[in-house]
C-alpha cells in the first residue's frame, strides 16, 4: 500500500525517514507532493522516493495520505484533494484543524488526527491520535505503526483532548528549550563558558529525564530525593516557589490549550 505525504516540510520528511529507516516500508511505497519542482528533487535525492507536483498522479495506487501542509494552507488542499478520493485513510498532522472540519471539506469519515512533536524530526516524539468512528481497527494501526515510526503514541478518546495534547507535548519541546536557556545563562553567569554550560545543562536534562523514565517512584519522589535540607537544592526550589514558578508553569499550558481550542475555532470556521 502506498503512502501519499500531501507536503514535504519537517514532519513529513522525519516520518518518511523513519519509515524507511524502519523498514515498514520501500522507496517504492512512499510519494510526496509538494509545490516546487526543488522541494521535489530534493526529497528525491534524499529517499529515492517519488515527489511530484501532481495532485492527481501521486493518488496512484495509494491507500493513506498524510496531510502534512501548514494549517491555513489545508483547506484549500482538502477543496482540491475531495473529488480524487475513493475510500482512503486521511491522516492529518495539521495543528489545530478539527476532524469535524476535514471530513467537510474532503467529504469523508475516514479519517485520524494526529498531534506529534518536532522530537519526531530525531526519532523520540509522542503523538496523540484521534480516529473518527468510521475508522476500522487495521486502519488505525495502519496510522499508529506510521507515526510510532518516529517515537511513541497515545490513542484518544475524545477529540477535546488533542488541545491538550497540543498544550503538553506539542509545545512541550520550547518549554524544556526554554528552562535549557536559562540554566545555560545562569551557568554562564557562574563563569562558565559557552561549551560548558551547554554540555553540563544539557546532560543534566538528559540524566534527569532518563533517570525519571526508569525509576517506578514518582518525579516528586526523585525530586525529594536530591533536595538535602538546608542544602543547595533545597534553597534553590524555595526560590522558584517563592517566585511561583510552579504555577506559572501550570498556567502557561492551560493558557497553550485555550489557544489551541482558538486556531481550531479559526482556521475551522471557512464554509
Amino acid at each position: 500500500m502506498i503512502i501519499t505525504f500531501i507536503g514535504g516540510g519537517n514532519m513529513a520528511t522525519a516520518l518518511i525517514g523513519g519509515l524507511l529507516r524502519g523498514k515498514f516500508y520501500v522507496p517504492e511505497e512512499l510519494c510526496v507532493v509538494e509545490a516546487s519542482e526543488d522541494a521535489c528533487a530534493k526529497l528525491h535525492n534524499q529517499f529515492s522516493i517519488r515527489a511530484t507536483t501532481n495532485l492527481v498522479q501521486s493518488l496512484t495506487g495509494s491507500g493513506v495520505i498524510v496531510l502534512a501542509v501548514k494549517p491555513q494552507q489545508l483547506r484549500e488542499v482538502c477543496t482540491q484533494l475531495s473529488p480524487l478520493l475513493s475510500g482512503q485513510l486521511i491522516v492529518s498532522i495539521a495543528a489545530g484543524i478539527r476532524t469535524s472540519d476535514l471530513a467537510r471539506w474532503l467529504n469523508t469519515q475516514n479519517i485520524v488526527r494526529c498531534m506529534p512533536n518536532t522530537p519526531a524530526l530525531v526519532g523520540m516524539g509522542v503523538t496523540g491520535l484521534y480516529a473518527l468512528p468510521k475508522v476500522g481497527a487495521v486502519q488505525r494501526e495502519i496510522a499508529e505503526n506510521i507515526l510510532n515510526a518516529v517515537g511513541s503514541s497515545v490513542w484518544l478518546e475524545e477529540e477535546v483532548m488533542l488541545d491538550g495534547v497540543t498544550a503538553v507535548s506539542g509545545s512541550g519541546p520550547a518549554y524544556v528549550f526554554y528552562f535549557i536557556e536559562a540554566m545555560q545563562q545562569a551557568a554562564r553567569e557562574l563563569g562558565f563558558n559557552e561549551a560548558q554550560a551547554k554540555s553540563l545543562v544539557i546532560d543534566t536534562f538528559l540524566g534527569a529525564t532518563k533517570l525519571a523514565q526508569a525509576s517506578p517512584d514518582d518525579v516528586s519522589v526523585l525530586r525529594a530525593r536530591v533536595t538535602s535540607k538546608n542544602g543547595t537544592t533545597e534553597r534553590a526550589l524555595l526560590s522558584m516557589e517563592n517566585d511561583s514558578v510552579k504555577q506559572h508553569i501550570v498556567a502557561a499550558v492551560h493558557a497553550a490549550a485555550i489557544r489551541s481550542k482558538e486556531m481550531g475555532d479559526e482556521l475551522g470556521s471557512a464554509k
